[in-house]
């Protein structure tokens, strides 16, 4: 029989034992879905985006925008930003479990948030903002209504953009981790097989066809090499119930049964964006669009989801062995698929490649002509690699975007003597692969245009002359707006961009959301009440190169009732 003391400890020790447990059960519990819809992914993460790896999930809801945002979890708002590009409108909030979960690309947000943001905005008068409320100051609960799906910002159809990160230091963690209930009984696709015989970005490489031996094996004829190899594959993922081409979550690469790659993406760090470009045939992505993911680890990269325990992918066939590749892809759901590749060691070919003037990354380079310079600091490259200046006609040739670019390098222009106006109408335009000019940068410094690349390619002197066009969408010059609900305005410009704008009531300043992707401008008539019934709007707008134009009219709309307590005034 247990005397009273035992039977305590017995207690502690099963209580210490099941405490973990009944935690992260009581988290899982109070945890709910960020919508109120089956969920269903555009986007997974850690899949690779055109710079930068995917931070979230992409949640698509239904097509449109208005579907109710919840709090997944109880905290506060640490964080809320307004941009039109990125995140677009985007909330952060900070849990007590020591995660932050974010939401991104909203419509608008919930009542509080938007009288809280919407005092803010008009006292620093400005659409586009980030704010940092206290701790504590705007605390949400547990399915709390935070605010509404929408497609703002850098978004290209309605979804909800969905993180969780680690709140010490932000780094994102698959939300795959939470109890989505997503349908998934897919394994990975592999479409294509590649080796390369090198790491540098002008490595050769072969495609090898692949049979399809069943529904999770793929194969391949047998191959004959030698020589130092690294493994390519186009591939993709997806769910049950959604079309979208995905990532994948686990790459595990083997030969002879020795793992010589891995790649699993459980957590992230934003700094592992810079290093992308390595992890891809990044001239096949810029002449063909064409994304072919490479299992090899370059010396410069440092990278969080990789393996750092093996080595970095590259395999050594020697003359007269066999071999076996072994690649294994999983999504989060352990949906796996495996390509098995049987390699005979060729008798070695010895090539000898000649590049000629190729530029060393240990080097800085300035190519210095008569009213054109480009200038390449140290650790400009990953590699030595060709890169050809030069200037033909009005062009400055510099190499092809073949290469990914560890730094940025600068371009100068001289500034002609010329009309004042033309001056400061000019500015350094890049060439697109189809030769259009787009805005790059009208910087001037000591009488030069300056600006910085992360890409190779051809640049030349462009003008704006054109200012920016203002016009008025559901109202005209004189009209009564007692019934309208807000203002509609297209503010769009042709070439340079807009680069500021600023929108007035009776001489004061007025929100207006600023939507590039519409390019549409949009006043709430709730924002200001109004003690007069004629008002004066006027609407200013600039370009990246300093055009200026301005729309000037007046409407009438009643006075608000005395009794009717403003939710902004124009008083300041």
């Amino acid at each position: 029989m247990r005397t009273n003391t035992q039977s305590l400890n017995l207690r502690l020790k099963l209580l210490f034992i099941f405490f973990p447990l009944l935690h992260f059960g009581q988290l899982k519990t109070e945890w709910v879905s960020p919508l109120e819809i089956p969920i269903q992914l555009s986007g997974t993460f850690g899949e690779f985006r055109s710079n930068h790896f995917h931070a979230g999930l992409d949640i698509r809801t239904k097509g449109r925008q208005g579907l109710k945002v919840n709090s997944i979890q109880n905290g506060w708002i640490n964080r809320i930003k307004v941009s039109t590009s990125g995140y677009g409108k985007a909330i952060y909030i900070q849990h007590y479990d020591g995660t932050t979960s974010v939401y991104a690309h909203l419509k608008k947000f919930a009542p509080k948030i938007e009288t809280y943001l919407k005092e803010k905005q008009y006292e620093k008068e400005s659409y586009t903002i980030q704010l940092f409320p206290k701790s504590e100051e705007l605390q949400v609960t547990t399915g709390e209504l935070i605010g509404y799906s929408g497609n703002s910002g850098g978004s290209y159809g309605p979804h909800l953009h969905f993180e969780v990160r680690n709140s010490s230091n932000q780094n994102p963690i698959n939300p795959m981790s939470y109890p989505f209930e997503i349908k998934d009984s897919q394994r990975p696709q592999i479409q294509n097989f590649y080796l390369y015989d090198g790491i540098h970005p002008d490595s050769n490489k072969k495609e090898y066809p692949l049979v399809k031996k069943n529904d999770s094996v793929y194969s391949t004829a047998g191959i004959h090499i030698s020589g130092k190899v690294n493994v390519g594959l186009r591939l993709f993922d997806r769910q049950d119930l959604s079309y979208n081409k995905n990532g994948i979550y686990k790459a595990i690469i083997r030969l002879n049964g020795i793992p010589q790659f891995e790649m699993k993406m459980d957590r992230i760090s934003f700094n592992d964006s810079k290093y992308i470009n390595l992890l891809i045939d990044y001239k096949e992505w810029t002449q063909k669009k064409r994304r072919i993911q490479r299992f090899i680890s370059h010396t410069e990269q440092k990278t969080s989801f990789l393996n750092k325990d093996i080595v970095n992918g590259e395999m050594k066939i020697s003359p007269g062995k066999s071999y076996q590749i072994l690649i294994e892809v999983s999504d989060y759901d352990g949906n796996t698929s495996y390509l098995e590749a049987y390699i005979t060691g060729a008798d070695a070919i010895t090539e000898t490649k000649k590049q000629k003037d190729l530029l060393d990354p240990s080097k800085d380079y300035l190519f210095d002509f008569e009213n054109r310079a480009v200038y390449f600091p140290k650790n400009s490259f990953y590699d030595s690699i060709p890169v050809e200046v030069k200037i033909e006609g009005e062009k400055l040739f510099v190499g092809k975007n073949h290469y990914p670019l560890k730094k940025p390098f600068e371009v100068k222009f001289k500034i002609a003597e010329q009309d004042s106006l033309i001056r400061s109408q000019s500015f350094i335009a890049s060439l697109s692969s189809k030769n259009e000019p787009y805005f790059f940068s009208n910087k001037i410094q000591d009488d030069q245009w300056v600006g910085k690349s992360k890409t190779l390619g051809t640049f030349v002197i462009s003008r704006d002359s054109v200012a920016p066009d203002i016009k008025p969408l559901n109202f005209k010059k004189g009209q009564s707006l007692n019934s309208f609900s807000f203002l509609k305005v297209k503010l769009s410009d042709d070439y340079s961009g807009i680069k500021s704008y600023r929108g007035e009531i009776n001489g004061k300043w007025i929100l207006f959301e600023y939507e590039p992707k519409n390019e549409s401008l949009i006043f709430d008539f709730k924002d200001l009440n109004f003690d007069k019934e004629l008002h004066h709007l006027t609407i200013e707008a600039e370009d990246n190169v300093g055009n200026i134009s301005k729309l000037d009219m007046e409407f009438y709309r009643k006075a608000a009732k005395k009794k009717q307590a403003p939710t902004l005034t124009e008083s300041n």
